[in-house]
């Protein structure tokens, strides 16, 4: 089992098209966050995981890289998502990206 801390080969990316974050790991999607625009804030309604991969920090590490890129494009995040609303309170140094 994957754990929290565990390395792994995955990408986050962006799919504008789908409104959506994607965490990818060996080519398949894990999880995604769901978004729409307003303005230069990501709002995020909702973020899933795959069920057989929960519980192993795979929406972590979305929200992480999302966060990452986030920063990157001097965006910020609207966390109506109690698991994206968590995790940035859970990380305080993310708390700027806060609209």
């Amino acid at each position: 089992m994957i754990q929290p801390g565990d390395q792994i080969d995955h990408i986050v990316r962006d799919n504008p098209g789908r409104e959506r974050y994607e965490l990818i790991v060996d080519d398949r999607i894990i999880s995604i966050a769901d978004y729409h625009l307003d303005g230069p804030t990501v709002v995020v309604p909702h973020v899933e995981t795959d069920p057989e991969m929960r519980g192993q920090g795979m929406a972590d590490r979305l929200m992480r890289g999302m966060l990452d890129d986030l920063r990157i494009g001097n965006r910020t995040i609207r966390p109506l998502c109690p698991f994206a609303a968590g995790f940035i309170r859970d990380h305080p140094d993310d708390a700027d990206l806060v609209a």
